[in-house]
């Protein structure tokens, strides 16, 4: 592909500089990963913005973690008409062939999708109206979350309780796919929503029985 360019020069240094030290001091482990394969115990769900860093806040080594990234951290309703599903497709690679025990759905403070999400259902940005917008129709899923938290007049507060109900919309989306509930309801896999605070680094679990979040 001509379009593509070589690699910025400061990643460049970076990776030598990992070569040199973190792969050097840990050479049998990796090697042990690339042989032995990927033995995840759990599958994260989490958004794409650069400030979220699941790793760090659980100090995951690498094969610890089966990772899925995307705007605003949402699951789709299950939809098996053919197309292209990245996000499902990894639900079901991690439950089906990697045997996850756990999947995780963690949404944060400041999400950017969401308040896209807010704008677009508000009428505040019609460019996500369109038809042509990948990121307005992809927050469409979270639509009747933000009817939810429609009657909530301070921005702030409906702005984080939408962030949360972007979880719990994927928590409901991913009991419609069939493998994830039977899998639930067989006892070989849990479902479990976390809401991260980048600022203050707090981190929230949903509490089914209470029905709301509670920090950690």
């Amino acid at each position: 592909m001509k379009q593509a360019q070589p690699l910025p020069g400061y990643l460049v240094q970076r990776y030598h500089g990992w070569k040199a030290t973190g792969y050097a001091e840990n050479r049998a482990w990796y090697r042990h990963l690339a042989e032995e394969g990927q033995h995840p115990r759990a599958m994260v769900i989490s958004c794409c913005d650069s400030r979220v860093h699941v790793t760090s806040i659980f100090g995951a080594d690498q094969g610890e973690f089966f990772i899925h990234r995307n705007i605003a951290s949402l699951v789709p309703p299950h939809s098996p008409d053919g197309d292209h599903h990245g996000t499902s497709a990894a639900v079901e690679y991690a439950v089906t062939a990697l045997k996850v025990a756990h999947l995780i759905v963690m949404g944060h403070s400041g999400c950017g999708g969401v308040k896209g999400c807010h704008d677009m259902c508000s009428g505040l940005a019609p460019e996500l109206e369109e038809k042509t917008s990948y990121v307005g129709r992809w927050m469409d899923i979270l639509r009747p979350g933000f009817e939810r938290v429609a009657g909530i007049e301070d921005i702030a507060e409906k702005l984080g309780a939408l962030e949360r109900q972007a979880v719990l919309t994927s928590l409901e989306n991913l009991m419609g796919f069939p493998f994830v509930k039977s899998a639930v309801e067989g006892g070989t896999l849990t479902l479990h929503g976390l809401w991260h605070d980048i600022g203050s680094g707090g981190l929230e679990c949903y509490d089914p029985a209470a029905d709301r979040f509670v920090p950690l």
